[in-house]
């Protein structure tokens, strides 16, 4: 079976019915259907899956995921019999650990790349994908309605579904002050403190919305240089049009004038590079790298055969410095390649291993 897994309306439903269109499609969010799989949810499995099965939103049903253990035992040799589609994170690697282990393969859908949302009849440009984030319905209408509707949906409807005992208007503010601390140091003590809850009480709520895909801890590469190294991850909200939606940030002149541009597109780099890492080289890790003494790194590329180096520039990124401090900090994480992301345009090389790329010279393609 094929378990694919993203956030809420980032369109996996769409693209398991395109992908598998003999499948038949079954919603277990509608409280018909989930009452017949509770009842007997491995006569619906057998009834409906002659022809293959979509099951969406899975973990509302979690009976449903020991039937598909038998299921799949049944007919070992039945490859992509069923797809299971979720948003909560959580609940679904839980049940597939506990009951579907060696018979699923996990997939995530993130949201649409620049590249992706440049494609086809409703292209649009990765400017327009950087202000209102990678997920379809947002960058059909206005951003900003689209953005506080899912807002409200995820936090105050689905966490509770989830299992999650949370406060809905608390997440909101933390969602916040992650917005405006995007791209920084995470000091959990602080943040907890200025919230009023405790480092691991706020540490279990930023462990909620990494598993449900709005935010990213990326976390610092460490190897024997004999440096004082920062240890602290950093957070970045994973859409920039959630960031945007938070910071009050509506235009793209609103964008350019505002004090965080700058770790802003930082962001939605990381993000737009390591979606599409994931296709072309999937065993790859990512991290940043900062000594004490303020030497970093914006992005780490490990892909094991070699280690890439990402210095993320929002204005033009060929200076003398820039060029100089990358140089510099490669030799520290065994970097093979360098490159320096910008929004100029073309691509150049700038020192040994070292080159300066546009953003839109990255389009097809990871560096």
């Amino acid at each position: 079976m094929v378990i694919l897994l993203g956030a809420r309306q980032v369109g996996k439903t769409t693209l398991a019915r395109a992908a598998f269109e003999q499948h038949r499609y079954v919603d277990l969010e509608d409280p018909v259907t989930a009452e017949r799989f509770n009842q007997d949810a491995r006569f619906e499995l057998d009834a409906g899956a002659h022809a293959g099965l979509i099951l969406d939103e899975a973990q509302a049903v979690p009976s449903v995921f020991g039937a598909l253990r038998g299921a799949v035992d049944a007919q070992r040799s039945w490859f992509g019999r069923f797809v299971v589609l979720g948003s909560a994170q959580p609940a679904l690697i839980r049940s597939v650990s506990e009951s579907l282990a060696g018979r699923a393969a996990v997939i995530e859908l993130d949201p649409l790349t620049a590249h992706e949302a440049g494609q086809g009849p409703d292209a649009v440009s990765w400017a327009r994908v950087w202000l209102a984030g990678g997920f379809p319905d947002a960058l059909r209408g206005d951003s900003r309605i689209w953005w506080e509707s899912y807002l409200r949906l995820v936090l105050e409807r689905d966490l509770p579904q989830y299992g999650v005992r949370a406060n809905p208007l608390f997440m909101r503010r933390l969602l916040t002050m992650l917005a405006h601390q995007h791209g920084g140091l995470l000091n959990a003590s602080a943040l907890g403190a200025s919230l009023g809850v405790s480092h691991h009480t706020l540490l279990r709520h930023l462990d909620v919305l990494e598993a449900i895909y709005l935010l990213r801890r990326l976390p610092p590469y460490f190897c024997n240089v004999g440096k004082r190294l920062t240890k602290a991850p950093k957070a970045y909200l994973r859409d920039t049009g959630l960031l945007h939606h938070l910071l009050n940030i509506s235009t793209a002149e609103e964008l350019a004038n505002h004090p965080s541009r700058g770790a802003s597109w930082e962001g939605f780099v990381i993000e737009d590079v390591l979606r599409r890492e994931r296709l072309a080289h999937p065993g790859t890790q990512a991290f940043f790298w900062r000594t004490a003494a303020g030497a970093e790194i914006d992005l780490v590329l490990d892909r094991g055969v070699e280690r890439i180096a990402l210095e993320i520039k929002a204005g033009r990124g060929n200076d003398a410095r820039t060029v100089r401090t990358l140089r510099e900090a490669m030799p520290d994480v065994e970097a093979t390649r360098g490159w320096i992301v910008d929004q100029a345009t073309g691509a150049e090389l700038v020192g040994e291993r070292i080159a300066r790329a546009g953003f839109a010279s990255l389009l097809a393609g990871t560096p």
